[in-house]
């Protein structure tokens, strides 16, 4: 691949099985699937489905029971613990439902958390820009009790930009939003891909949000079973979701 299509993301026969005997669930099933460089996916299907499953495996929050996973051209499961720990915490950006801010510190503090604890003097200077960047720069000493949820994602969402990630991992990121700040989410995360060149995969239960995405991935009994592009239509992904039986 060219630098300028490289995969971000590269899973083969990834499996994951829960308990044994009569209690055994295989919650992923052989899965294949490849995110290049700056491209937005998004993943849905029922519940059960296996989407949680595939991020904490993406995210090195879980070891999968088969399968490999490599992020940048590095299988996870060559990394000992220290490294896997500092690959999460400067490779890969992870934006919450609940947005996970630390109710008594400020936006800026929330969002330069990341690389605070990896020990960046200019830890502020950095979540400052990114805040800039996704529309907070006059809030930055604000504390997530005097945001809206709307900002507060946006804070999360710098949050887990200011490491400056290859990858973004985003679990139902507008599940806890007003339609209309839901809206503004999934166009920044948009812009994430687009502008700002982070691969970034997301799971939600929101057609309309996935119609942001450009690559729609449908799950079912922890196999994918379809992988489209997306027009950028509202309806594409529902129809999808149709045509696979899946609504």
């Amino acid at each position: 691949m060219t630098a300028k299509t490289a995969a971000i993301v590269e899973i083969a026969g990834l499996t994951k099985v829960y308990g044994s005997g009569e209690a055994r669930v295989t919650a992923l099933d052989a899965v294949d699937l490849v995110v290049p460089e700056g491209q937005f996916v998004t993943v849905m299907g029922p519940s059960g489905c296996g989407k949680s499953t595939l991020l904490n495996l993406l995210g090195g929050l879980d070891t999968p029971t088969a399968g490999s996973i490599s992020i940048e051209s590095q299988p996870l499961a060559d990394l000992p613990d220290d490294r896997l720990t500092e690959l999460r915490r400067r490779r890969i950006g992870f934006v919450f439902q609940f947005f996970n801010l630390i109710p008594v510190l400020s936006a800026v503090e929330n969002a330069s958390l990341p690389l605070r604890l990896d020990g960046d003097k200019d830890a502020e200077e950095r979540a400052t820009a990114w805040l800039e960047r996704v529309g907070l720069g006059t809030r930055l000493h604000n504390r997530p009790d005097q945001l809206s949820g709307g900002q507060q994602q946006r804070v999360a969402i710098a949050r887990a930009l200011s490491t400056e990630p290859a990858l973004v991992l985003a679990d139902e990121p507008t599940g806890n939003l007003d339609s209309k700040s839901a809206t503004e989410i999934g166009d920044l995360l948009r812009q994430v891909s687009t502008e700002w060149g982070r691969s970034v995969l997301m799971v939600t239960h929101d057609p309309r949000i996935a119609s942001f995405a450009q690559r729609l991935v449908l799950m079912r009994d922890g196999r994918i079973v379809d992988d489209l592009s997306l027009d950028g239509t509202h309806e594409a992904p529902r129809t999808a979701l149709e045509k696979a039986g899946l609504l």
